[in-house]
């Protein structure tokens, strides 16, 4: 047999060994997802980590053994009990990703799944829910403007994009408050034999609320809500699960803190990155700014999200010039950005560089936010993105002034007072199937 054949003979035996390999991972994978009584995937623009978390809270106080695993701002997979586990990457994310969680903690108790769909591109999208998760219930939180690159310029475009996750003959969940928007999604939900689910909010009450210690949006519980009627949860052992769950690292909590004899509200948006969601997030805390206090905002850019900094550029001067006193730059484009705002309306007096043009310490970051406060107190408000050098800088310092306060989203989720009533006997609910409701439109209460 000469050299050449030999070569192709091997070859041929490491492609039907892979082939082989790719078959049984394929079986195993399907195999353990038909296990499951529940699969949920949630997509859409903003919430997707928060509502990830919820949905699990909701299921495990139903008493369904669940595993959740959230992308956001730090990924995690949550087990039955609760218990957080961090997820290692070496390079970028992939969504192959959700492949490994499956086979890694999808063991014969588990009944529900929650996962957060890794994808943007729409055809990868599609793929996650064919293949990768086979969702009988997916969410879809809203429509907001972000991803245009992958999923489009407008709204609508954005809504199709979306869309390709709602299961075959399945539910997708809504909290989608534009009737138009909705309406699309519903059409899309038909061509699929799917029912749409509308989780309005208004069926949430103040009340319902007063049970996190964080900034929480309505619009999250109605969907955390919504999975609870259509897989028989009561709505007290939902909002009880949803109040135990731990919040994503991202989260909004308010605490002042001194700097340089100066009381400063620290408020950590960096998870808010579109247009609606700052400007709502904007409206809901400015009762709780005090009063007459400096507003400085920082737009914190990635250099890999340079379409957000554009974004933001008009934002600023567009929507928030009422709310922002200053706006202090982090990270890349702070030239452009700073053009954009001036040329916008901005005052340039107003904007502060203090990024990789600067590449300031810490102390010289806490001078200048101290230096705008024009009396003994303020407000420091983080925007866009979490992942630059001086983002972190701050970040890590507000963190130790908590000092024994300050514990991390693994601590928490091992706090015996968040264990869901479930715990203490896994059990199977195989009779907890999802009934799909009658009508095409439903609104969830």
């Amino acid at each position: 047999m000469t050299r050449a054949a030999i070569g192709l003979l091997i070859l041929v035996v490491i492609c039907v060994v892979l082939l082989s390999y790719w078959r049984i991972s394929i079986r195993g994978h399907q195999r353990r997802l038909r296990q499951l009584d529940v699969r949920v995937h949630v997509n859409g623009i903003r919430g997707k980590s928060t509502v990830t978390r919820l949905v699990g809270g909701v299921l495990r106080e139903g008493g369904y053994v669940t595993v959740a695993k959230t992308t956001g701002s730090a990924a995690r997979v949550i087990g039955p009990h609760g218990e957080e586990t961090p997820i290692f990457r070496r390079g970028a994310a992939n969504i192959n990703e959700q492949i490994d969680v499956v086979a890694e903690h999808i063991g014969p108790d588990v009944e529900a799944l929650i996962i957060e769909c890794m994808a943007v591109r729409p055809l990868y999208q599609q793929y996650s829910q064919d293949y990768m998760v086979r969702s009988d219930i997916t969410i879809i939180t809203n429509v907001r403007e972000d991803h245009q690159e992958e999923m489009g310029e407008t709204l609508e475009e954005i809504a199709d994009s979306m869309a390709v996750t709602i299961p075959r003959n399945g539910i997708v969940i809504t909290a989608e408050d534009r009737p138009h928007l909705r309406e699309r999604l519903r059409r899309r939900a038909d061509e699929r034999g799917s029912v749409l689910v509308y989780a309005d909010p208004e069926a949430v009450d103040d009340e319902d609320m007063r049970g996190f210690d964080y900034l929480q949006f309505k619009t999250n519980v109605a969907v955390g809500l919504a999975v609870a009627r259509l897989t028989g949860v009561s709505r007290q052992a939902a909002l009880d699960g949803m109040w135990k769950s731990v919040p994503d690292v991202g989260v909004v909590r308010l605490r002042s803190y001194d700097i340089r004899g100066k009381s400063v509200l620290w408020v950590p948006m960096f998870a808010a990155n579109d247009r609606e969601s700052v400007a709502l997030t904007f409206a809901t805390l400015q009762a709780q700014f005090p009063p007459n206090a400096t507003v400085v905002g920082i737009l914190n850019n990635r250099r890999d999200r340079g379409r957000r900094a554009e974004l933001f550029s008009h934002m600023v001067p567009d929507d928030l010039s009422g709310y922002l006193d200053h706006v202090m730059t982090f990270g890349a484009y702070e030239d452009t950005v700073t053009k954009t705002m001036v040329e916008r309306g901005y005052g340039r007096e107003r904007i502060h560089q203090m990024g990789e043009t600067v590449q300031p310490t810490l102390d010289e970051i806490l001078d200048e936010v101290a230096d705008l406060i024009d009396g003994p107190s303020g407000v420091l408000v983080g925007m866009i993105n979490i992942h630059t050098e001086q983002a972190e800088l701050l970040i890590d310092h507000f963190q130790e002034l908590r000092g024994a306060d300050h514990r991390s989203e693994i601590d928490e989720s091992r706090d015996p007072r968040r264990a869901s009533i479930g715990v203490a006997r896994l059990r199977r609910a195989g009779a907890h199937h999802v009934g799909a409701p009658v009508g095409r439109e439903i609104e969830a209460g």
